[in-house]
C-alpha cells in the first residue's frame, strides 16, 4: 500500500501586496478570519479551507491565495465571494480548458493554478484584486480516502498564514463506526506554547480536535514569528475491528468495505533484491542503498527465503538459488552489499528476468513471493526498449507474484517503472534524493514485509459497479477497501464472503447485513460512501488505463472522466476554469503528473501548451520533469566561497590539454575555430546574447540572465576529484563544450562529433550515429541521438544538441554534482533562493534588484519548452563578475 498519510497540508497562505518597509501593524490587507474544517467519515475526509479577507486601505489591492493540498486527494470546489457576487470554479475535460488556458498564457497571465511540491503535496494558488474598504472569502473544498500503513491513519495539518489572525480555527472531526482503538495528536503545533491551544475528546465511535491559538500564541511560539504559524498538528489513529470479516458501511445505495483481518499468522516470503550499480547511482545514492539493505536483512525472519542482484551492464548473483534468512546468510549477504560499488550502464531487462528466474526455480508452496527492483535511471544497454522489456516481465512472471519498482530520484523513468509495476500486481514508489532515502526505502520494505494472505478475493450478493476486488497480497498493517453500489434493495440481507489464501490453508470469511440496518447508517456527511466510492472508481481506473491498450484503453479513460465531471473532481483528465471579476486573468487548475517538482510556468502564445505537456526522449525526460529539483539539475549559478578566474598555471578546467597527442590537438584544432575577445564584464550584454534559467526548490517563477554569446566560461570545477567542465558560447548556446578528468581523461563535444581522449586512445562519437556505450577507468560515455549521457567520477553530466532557427548547439545538465564544497563554476552545486517583492523587486541575500518579467528557453529539456522568468542582470545571480567565471582560450586550443 501506498504510504498511509493523509496529508492535510493547508498553507493558509495571502501575500499582502504593500509598499516596502510596511511593518505588521499596518497590513493593508487583513485575514480577520481563517478556518480549517476536516471531517472523516469512514476514513472519508472532506477538507473545507474558509478564509475571509478585508483590505483596509482606501484603495484597490492584491491579494494571493494559496494553500497546500495533498497529492492523493481531488480538489472538488473553489469559490471566492465579493461584494455580494460569487466566482465558482467549473471542472471541465481538460482538453476543453486547454484554449482558455492557452489564451491566458498569450497574455502573459499566470493561467496554472496547482503545481507540484515537495514530496507529496499539491499547491493551490490564485490572486483577486480587493476594492477599497471591501472584504474577500475564498472557499477550497478538496476530497481524500486515508490509507493504512503500519496499522494507523494520519491527518497531517499544516498551517502558514503569513500573519496572525484573529479568528483562527482549526477543527477535525472523526467519525468510524467501529469505534477508535486508539488516537493521539503530535506535531509542532502541540508542544510547548500552543499545547493549550489544543483540545481534543473522544465519546464512543467519534472524537474532535480543536486548535484555536490567542493572537498572542501565534507569535511566541516555537514555531510562530512575526508572520504567525509555520507548523503542523499530526493526528494518528486507528480504529476497533471486531470481526474478521471486516466493516460495513452502506448509505442511498453504495457501500463501502474496509478488510483488514488480524488474528492471522504471517506466511513466509520468498524475496529477490535487484538493485541497479551503475554509475549514476555513485555517491551518496549507493551509500543510502548499502545501508538500507543493510537494516532490511537483518529485519527479514528465520523462515524467508531471499536473494540478491547487482547489475549495471551486466547481471551479478549473490548466490545463484535462494537461501533462507539464517543468521550466518545473512551475515555473508551483509558482507556481499557492503562491496557494492557504482559502475557501468543498466540492463534492467536482464537483471528483472533473472530475479524472475530465481523465484520461479523456487517452490512457492505455503509462502509468497516478492521481487524488489530499485533502479535510478533508464535502460540503456542490452534490452533498452521500454515497451520490449514490460512485455518480457509480464509474460515471464504470468501473474505469479507482485513487482514492486523503487525509482531513485528524478532522472529515472517513473512513467515505464510505474506500468511495469502494474501489469504484474505491484505499485511502483519514487525514492527522493535526500538524506532520508535510507529511511524511506526501509519504510517501503516494511509495508510488504510482512504478507498475511495471499490471492485474496472478496465476493457480493446484489452490487455492481465495484471496485478492485481481487488483490495478490494482503499485507499486516495495511487494509483492503471495496465500494460499490447495491442493485436489489429488496434483499433481506447484504451478503460479503471474501476467499483467500493463509499460511496453512485456504480461509473464508462471511458477513451478512440487514438491508433495513445499512439503511438506518446516516454518515455525518451527506453522500459521502457515494462520493467515496467515486473517488476509488476513478483512482483504480487511471492507474489500470496504465496497463491498458487500446479499447480498453479508452474504455477505462472514458469511465474516469465522466465521474470525474459528475463529482466534479479535479483529475489527470479534468481542470477547473476559475473565471474571475471582469478585467482580471482567468485561471485553469490541472492535476499536476507525479513527479513534478516545479511549479507549473507561464508559456508564451507560440509553445500553445504542448511544452507543458512533451515527453521529453532519452535522458532529456528527467531534466524536463523536474528542472527545478534538486541542485544536481538546477542552472542555478553562483560563484562560490574562494573561486578565481582560472589561468593556465592553474591547474585548473583543461589546462592538462597540451599533454595529448599531436593526432588529437589536430582534431581540437579543427574543432575550436579562434573567438573574439570578450568586453567587459560591467558592459551591458550585446545583441548577440544567450539567456540562462536559474531554478530553485519550491521558488515559484524561475530567474533568467543574458551572458555574452562570445563567452568562454568555467561551468564547472572540482579540484578534489580533478574534474572540469569549460565552454564556449555562440549566439544560441554552447558550440563547443570541454571536459577533463584526472590526468589523462579528455572529452571534447562540438555540434559536428564527438572525441574522447584516455591517455591511449582517441575514440569518435558522430551525433546521428545509433546508440552507442563506451565505458574505461571511471568514465562512462552512453550516446543517443542528440543526446551523450557522461559519467566521469562522481559527476554526471547530460547533454543535448538542439536545432533552432537552422543553427546546431550544444547545452549541458548537471545531473549528479561532485560531494566537494569548493566546487568552481556557474554549475556550482549551491542553489539560489530568492524573495519576490512588490513592485517587480527581486531580493538575494541582502540585494534587491529591479525584474522584468520575460521568457526563455529551457534548453535543459530536450524538447525545449518555453518558461516565463524573471529577467535580472547576471551579476545579481553569479553573485560575481563575468571575469570571475571565464576561462582561457587555451582550455579549448592548444
Amino acid at each position: 500500500m501506498a504510504r498511509a498519510t493523509a496529508i492535510i497540508t493547508l498553507l493558509g497562505f495571502l501575500l499582502i501586496c504593500a509598499a516596502p518597509g510596511q511593518t505588521n501593524k499596518e497590513r493593508y490587507v487583513d485575514i480577520y478570519s481563517f478556518h480549517i474544517n476536516s471531517t472523516v467519515t469512514s476514513r472519508y475526509a472532506i477538507t473545507v479551507i474558509t478564509s475571509r479577507v478585508a483590505n483596509r486601505v482606501n484603495g484597490s489591492k492584491e491579494v494571493h491565495f494559496q494553500v497546500k493540498i495533498p497529492k492523493n486527494a481531488f480538489i472538488s470546489k473553489f469559490r471566492m465571494t465579493m461584494e455580494g457576487k460569487t466566482y465558482d470554479g467549473v471542472v471541465k475535460k481538460k482538453e476543453e480548458a486547454q484554449q482558455q488556458y492557452s489564451q491566458a498564457v498569450s497574455r502573459g497571465e499566470s493561467a496554472g493554478m496547482v503545481s507540484s511540491v515537495g514530496r507529496t503535496l499539491e499547491e493551490f494558488k490564485t490572486s483577486v484584486t480587493v476594492a477599497a474598504f471591501s472584504k474577500v472569502t475564498f472557499e477550497l473544498v478538496y476530497e481524500e480516502l486515508l490509507q493504512r500503513q503500519h496499522g494507523k491513519y494520519q491527518l497531517l495539518i499544516n498551517t502558514r498564514p503569513m500573519q496572525p489572525v484573529g479568528d483562527f480555527k482549526i477543527d477535525v472531526y472523526i467519525e468510524e463506526s467501529p469505534g477508535i482503538s486508539f488516537m493521539e495528536v503530535k506535531g509542532e503545533l502541540n508542544t510547548n506554547e500552543l499545547v493549550n491551544a489544543v483540545t481534543t475528546s473522544r465519546a464512543g465511535d467519534k472524537a474532535w480536535v480543536n486548535f484555536y491559538p490567542t493572537r498572542e500564541q501565534q507569535t511566541k511560539c516555537d514555531v510562530c514569528g512575526e508572520n504567525g504559524l509555520n507548523g503542523d498538528l499530526l493526528i494518528i489513529y486507528d480504529v476497533e475491528r471486531p470481526k474478521p470479516s471486516g466493516e460495513l458501511k452502506a448509505s442511498d445505495g453504495y457501500f463501502v468495505h474496509y478488510f483488514a483481518p488480524t488474528d492471522v499468522q504471517r506466511i513466509p516470503k520468498n524475496v529477490v533484491f535487484v538493485i541497479d550499480r551503475s554509475g549514476s547511482m555513485s555517491g551518496r545514492k549507493i551509500e543510502q542503498t548499502r545501508l538500507a539493505m543493510l537494516k532490511i536483512l537483518g529485519d527479514l525472519a528465520e523462515d524467508d527465503y531471499f536473494g540478491l542482484i547487482i547489475f549495471d551492464r551486466q547481471v551479478e548473483v549473490w548466490k545463484r538459488k535462494l537461501r533462507q534468512a539464517t543468521e550466518m546468510n545473512l551475515e555473508l549477504a551483509k558482507d556481499f552489499v557492503r562491496m557494492i560499488q557504482a559502475r557501468g550502464a543498466t540492463d534492467i531487462n536482464a537483471a528483472v528476468l533473472k530475479g524472475v528466474e530465481m523465484i520461479n526455480k523456487h517452490p512457492e508452496e505455503r509462502s509468497a513471493s516478492i521481487l524488489i527492483l530499485l533502479t535510478d535511471g533508464a535502460p540503456n544497454t542490452g534490452v533498452s526498449d521500454p515497451t520490449q522489456i514490460q512485455a518480457n516481465v509480464k509474460e515471464a512472471i504470468g501473474g505469479k507474484f507482485p513487482l514492486y519498482c523503487l525509482g531513485f530520484g528524478f532522472d529515472v523513468n517513473f512513467d515505464f517503472l510505474n506500468k511495469m509495476a502494474l501489469e504484474n500486481n505491484g505499485r511502483a514508489r519514487r525514492i527522493y534524493e535526500d538524506s532520508d532515502a535510507d529511511l524511506q526505502l526501509q519504510g517501503f520494505y516494511e509495508s510488504v514485509a510482512t504478507p498475511l494472505l495471499t490471492d485474496v478475493q472478496l465476493n457480493y450478493t446484489a452490487a455492481g459497479n465495484l471496485t478492485q476486488t481481487r488483490f495478490s497480497r494482503y499485507y499486516n498493517g495495511s487494509e483492503i477497501v471495496v465500494a460499490g453500489q447495491i442493485t436489489d434493495n429488496s434483499l433481506d440481507a447484504f451478503q460479503t464472503e471474501i476467499i483467500a489464501i493463509s499460511k496453512n490453508s485456504k480461509v473464508t470469511y462471511q458477513d451478512s447485513v440487514l438491508t433495513k440496518g445499512l439503511a438506518g447508517v446516516l454518515p455525518q456527511h451527506e453522500n459521502s460512501i457515494q462520493r467515496l466510492w467515486a473517488y476509488l472508481t476513478v483512482k483504480q481506473l487511471l492507474e489500470k488505463e496504465v496497463a491498458l491498450t487500446g479499447q480498453e484503453k479508452e474504455t477505462a479513460r472514458e469511465e474516469a472522466l465522466n465521474l470525474s465531471l459528475k463529482y466534479k473532481f479535479v483529475t489527470p483528465l479534468t481542470s477547473m476554469v476559475v473565471t474571475k471579476p471582469q478585467g482580471e486573468d482567468t485561471q485553469v487548475a490541472h492535476k499536476p503528473k507525479e513527479g513534478e517538482k516545479v511549479k507549473q510556468r507561464q508559456r508564451s502564445q507560440s509553445d500553445k501548451l504542448n511544452s507543458h505537456r512533451s515527453k521529453c526522449s532519452g535522458f532529456g525526460r528527467a531534466a524536463c520533469r523536474s528542472s527545478g529539483h534538486q541542485t544536481a539539475r538546477m542552472f542555478s549559478a553562483f560563484r562560490m566561497s574562494g573561486s578565481r578566474p582560472v589561468r593556465p598555471s592553474d591547474g585548473g578546467l583543461n589546462s592538462r590539454v597540451h599533454r595529448v597527442s599531436p593526432t588529437r590537438q589536430r582534431m581540437m584544432r579543427l574543432l575550436v575555430p579562434k573567438a573574439p575577445q570578450l568586453p567587459p564584464s560591467t558592459a551591458a550584454p550585446p545583441v548577440n546574447d544567450v539567456r540562462f534559467l536559474s531554478s530553485a526548490p519550491d521558488q515559484p517563477k524561475p530567474l533568467c540572465f543574458d551572458l555574452p554569446a562570445t563567452s568562454k566560461l568555467r561551468l564547472l570545477m572540482d579540484p578534489s576529484s580533478n574534474f572540469s567542465m569549460s565552454g564556449m558560447l555562440s549566439s544560441k548556446g554552447f558550440r563547443v563544450i570541454a571536459l577533463q578528468y584526472k590526468t589523462n581523461h579528455n572529452l571534447e563535444l562540438s555540434i559536428g562529433g564527438i572525441h574522447y581522449y584516455d591517455g591511449l586512445n582517441t575514440v569518435t562519437f558522430l551525433w546521428d550515429q545509433k546508440p552507442t556505450n563506451h565505458e574505461t577507468d571511471g568514465v562512462a560515455v552512453i550516446l543517443r541521438k542528440d543526446e551523450l549521457d557522461v559519467t566521469m567520477g562522481t559527476v554526471r553530466v547530460v547533454f543535448f544538441r538542439h536545432k533552432k532557427d537552422g543553427k546546431k548547439f550544444l547545452w549541458p545538465v548537471v545531473q549528479q554534482q561532485p560531494k566537494n564544497v569548493n566546487i568552481q563554476g556557474i554549475f556550482g552545486k549551491n542553489s539560489l533562493k530568492y524573495e519576490e517583492l512588490p513592485g517587480s523587486v527581486i531580493k538575494i541575500k541582502d540585494q534587491e534588484v529591479k525584474a522584468t518579467w520575460s521568457t526563455a528557453t529551457d534548453y535543459r529539456c530536450s524538447s525545449a519548452p518555453v518558461l516565463g522568468c524573471w529577467l535580472v542582470p547576471y551579476t545579481f545571480v553569479l553573485q560575481g563578475e563575468l571575469s570571475d567565471f571565464m576561462t582561457c582560450r587555451r582550455c579549448f586550443k592548444p
